[in-house]
């Protein structure tokens, strides 16, 4: 579905091409934090809550989704986590700053964004 796609793929690379905000050393963090949200806030921990909350926008604007269309989507989102935890493995504990904050929104808004193409696309829209 997404992760198969070529606009998977362009988003993967705006993400390796910006991996300098998330490489912020550990000392610099503790000596001049800005904290984003909740001041422990992890970045995993906002990446998931901004991938929810667009994948929930998702399934509301698109009611007509069966079961088994929402059942597709949740397993690709699960997949993206996967291929974040693993691209930001060394990091996604660190406390998330709100330049990466901002980033991180970006980024679920880009995957929101394959989502609504693929959800009005004649092969997903033959899945039931």
């Amino acid at each position: 579905m997404v992760t198969n796609t070529q606009g998977y793929m362009h988003v993967i690379e705006y993400l390796t091409e910006h991996l300098s905000i998330f490489e912020t050393p550990e000392e610099e963090l503790a000596a001049n934090p800005t904290p984003a949200k909740a001041s422990h806030s992890s970045i995993m921990s906002m990446i998931e809550e901004e991938l929810s909350e667009q994948i929930i926008m998702v399934c509301s604007q698109n009611t007509e989704l069966s079961f088994n269309q929402r059942n597709m989507i949740i397993r690709e989102v699960d997949e993206i986590v996967y291929d974040l935890e693993e691209i930001l493995s060394g990091i996604i504990n660190n406390q998330v700053t709100e330049e990466q904050l901002n980033f991180i929104v970006e980024f679920a808004g880009l995957i929101k964004n394959l989502f609504d193409t693929e959800i009005h696309s004649p092969e997903f829209q033959s899945i039931e």
